[in-house]
């Protein structure tokens, strides 16, 4: 296995940083469930940036690969759908958010297995209403850990934060289900 970038090679470096943050998942879900919110904050600020440097590498040193479009996408989710279902059963974040934000993944998940069980494949590709909720729920994240990291009150500003993550997760998943039901009616 190389971590170098080339054509041939699947594992590169920013591959290899994609699968060091999946490797933090269990890590984050462990600090959470320990109440050590310091590490969780950290390790998910650790997790944030490698998610930025191996975007910057792939993209400025040719260092694409379908893997990596692939594997990005999952370990933003892996991280993101841990950190909600942690914060739900501590009582830090509402039921019902993280209940839209699963079920939003999983009816697209179901999409696309069903157009490729019945072949005709749909390449999903990110809509900017996803790439806004994607954000807003990194940031609602951070925040959350951040209050129970380092004590700050910040009551009207999660309110506003959990809000918008519902709004965008509702908007987010019609766009793709209009998207899948175009997609399957052409």
């Amino acid at each position: 296995m190389s971590l170098t970038a080339g054509p041939i090679n699947r594992v590169n470096l920013p591959n290899a940083i994609t699968i060091t943050r999946f490797l933090l998942v269990p890590v984050v879900v462990w600090a959470i469930a320990a109440r050590q919110m310091q590490i969780a904050f950290w390790l998910f600020a650790v997790a944030a940036i490698s998610d930025m440097l191996d975007g910057f590498l792939a993209k400025h040193f040719r260092m694409t690969s379908e893997l990596g479009a692939h594997l990005d996408p999952l370990a933003d989710k892996a991280m993101l759908v841990s950190i909600y279902v942690m914060l739900a059963i501590g009582g830090t974040l509402p039921l019902w958010l993280v209940i839209a934000v699963v079920s939003r993944d999983l009816m697209i998940l179901a999409a696309i297995m069903v157009s490729w069980l019945m072949d005709q494949p749909l390449k999903i590709r990110p809509l900017m209403v996803s790439k806004v909720n994607t954000l807003a729920q990194f940031l609602l994240a951070a925040l959350v850990l951040a209050t129970g990291a380092f004590g700050i009150d910040a009551g009207n500003v999660i309110t506003l934060g959990i809000v918008a993550v519902g709004v965008l997760t509702g908007l987010s998943a019609a766009a793709y289900l209009l998207t899948w039901t175009r997609h399957m009616a052409s």
